[in-house]
């Protein structure tokens, strides 16, 4: 006699039967791009050693982090942090402070004497023109490629503007040395006070095959004011300058500087460490429309600095500066009122932007010059002459410290791939982690940790270095905020809520797969990721 069964099927079939055919969608694992990745200019993958650090291995950390960047001491000090503006924990509680555990990490390997090694000798030589930022992270990066390396600087000292254009309180100066002492050690030839005039010569006599551009923009730009008696008039570049060849400039007790930007900042508060007691920036818009960044100028403010803004200066008579008030009209431009005053001053400091000198360039055949005194360079950053490439202040870009150390790594890339005969071509990105692709309810609030600062007495009267560091435990905690977005971190979440156990633990570091025999892609696996790291895609027959 049969017996009926509520289940028709034979035991142990399931499997043959494919539960999974009655999908219309499956979920798949997957690597989304982190918002601070997608925004270091660098190209750092910030959200890889971070979650190192978050385990206490701070030199796996570090060697994550210098693949990319050879300064994170550097960095962390004075690089502007665009990652920590896109950190999708600002919309919880408060950014990751990316660029402090940076430079934990920087400093511990300075402490630690961590050391990296050339690659393996590929017999090719490279001349690199300017021992900035840019130069120096393209000297690295090419190092690391095996190939031989000589940097010319015209300057008696390695650093560029890291050196002549921040001031010791923003970045000390045995941090900065420590970090390049390390590209030095790798075996990068320095060549001081030798500035090139003909790079074809230079290449045929030094056998070098391929040479890469990076001068910094050290040239003033200059303003005309009208002036019946000149006083005393300095550009901010020569101040900064000055300040590190050990003849530190007489500016007077009192000091106007012109201009808007972090170099007007650094000079007027380099002006009040110097002794004056009256340090004033005159600028010719808002505050809001300043390209200094907000902290700076808040710091300075702290100092004692004064800012005058919607102002410029008419005229000159020896020590009195007529300044006009100015109006923003509705394109947010300004505009003369005719209202004037006067101020006076023992010296004036022009803080209005540089220029590249780019005049040993010109009779180079095949090199392009902008007319904004740029070079002109394609994809892979060369100019017009096979083997010469050009990148940092150099070549169309924002002038900052990070972009420059970019273009450096990216520079050495195409330099390795054009002296191998090929191109090189950078990965495609994968699809950017959004803050609404997260489930932030799975995230503790957690402040972000406080860098301790010097009090303002002492900021004010020496050169001491004003923001410290984070100490292990800080950095620890602050590194352990970071969401992981877009990328699995094994919280088990997706195995706990599959109601169909279709999820497969693959062991600690290997995360998981699914088991589509079982899956009926209901989805709950991707709703409940806090990261973003699983999506429903269509299902394929």
């Amino acid at each position: 006699m049969e017996h009926p069964f509520a289940i028709s099927l034979d035991v142990g079939s399931s499997l043959a039967n494919h539960t999974g055919n009655w999908r219309t969608e499956r979920p798949v694992y997957l690597d989304r791009l982190p918002p601070c990745n997608n925004a270091c200019p660098a190209g750092e993958n910030i959200q890889s050693w971070l979650h190192r650090a978050e385990e206490g291995d701070y030199e796996g950390a570090w060697r994550v982090l210098i693949a990319d960047n050879p300064f994170p001491a550097v960095h962390g000090r004075v690089c502007y942090h665009p990652c920590e503006d896109a950190c999708n924990r600002g919309q919880i509680d408060e950014t990751v402070s990316i660029h402090a555990v940076e430079r934990f990490l920087g400093d511990e390997a300075l402490k630690r004497g961590w050391t990296i090694e050339p690659g393996p000798d590929t017999g090719k030589k490279v001349l690199v023109i300017g021992a900035g930022p840019s130069g120096l992270s393209a000297a690295y990066h090419l190092r690391r490629l095996g190939h031989a390396v000589t940097v010319r600087e015209a300057g008696p000292m390695a650093g560029g503007m890291l050196r002549f254009g921040i001031p010791k309180y923003r970045l000390p100066r045995d941090v900065l040395d420590g970090e390049i002492a390390r590209i030095a050690a790798m075996g990068v030839e320095f060549v001081f006070e030798s500035k090139v005039e003909d790079i074809p010569a230079e290449m045929e006599t030094g056998g070098f095959d391929a040479v890469f551009v990076a001068v910094g923009a050290h040239l003033a730009k200059r303003t005309t004011i009208p002036a019946r008696e000149a006083g005393k008039i300095l550009d901010a570049v020569s101040v900064l300058r000055d300040m590190e060849t050990g003849d530190p400039p007489k500016l007077g007790r009192r000091v106007v500087v012109y201009g808007g930007g972090n170099t007007a900042i650094d000079v007027a508060r380099t002006a009040k460490r110097l002794g004056a007691s009256e340090a004033l920036i005159v600028y010719r818009r808002t505050r809001e429309q300043m390209p200094a960044h907000d902290f700076e100028v808040r710091e300075a403010l702290e100092e004692g600095v004064l800012i005058n803004w919607l102002q410029t200066i008419k005229q000159i008579d020896a020590t009195t500066f007529t300044v006009e008030k100015m109006r923003i009209d509705e394109s947010g431009w300004p505009q003369p009122t005719g209202e004037f005053e006067t101020i006076e001053a023992d010296t004036l400091v022009l803080a209005l932007g540089q220029n590249v000198d780019t005049g040993f360039l010109e009779s180079v055949p095949g090199v392009a010059i902008a007319k904004d005194g740029v070079v002109e360079v394609d994809a892979h950053m060369m100019t017009g002459r096979p083997g010469l490439f050009a990148g940092g202040d150099m070549v169309p870009a924002e002038r900052t410290v990070t972009v420059a150390v970019g273009h450096g790594k990216k520079a050495a890339r195409n330099i390795d791939a054009w002296l191998a005969g090929g191109t090189y071509d950078p990965p495609p990105k994968h699809e950017l982690a959004d803050f609404d692709l997260l489930n932030a309810w799975y995230y503790t609030d957690a402040d972000q940790s406080v860098q301790p600062q010097l009090d303002i007495a002492r900021r004010a009267s020496t050169f001491g270095e004003v923001v410290g560091g984070l100490d292990e435990t800080t950095a620890l905690f602050e590194a352990r905020r970071c969401l992981s977005c877009g990328n699995c971190f094994e919280c088990d979440n997706c195995y706990g809520v599959c109601p169909d156990n279709s999820v497969i633990k693959l062991g600690p570091g290997n995360r998981f797969e699914f088991n589509y025999d079982f899956c009926k892609g209901c989805g709950l696996c991707v709703a409940e990721c806090p990261c973003g790291a699983i999506k429903m895609v269509p299902e394929t027959t």
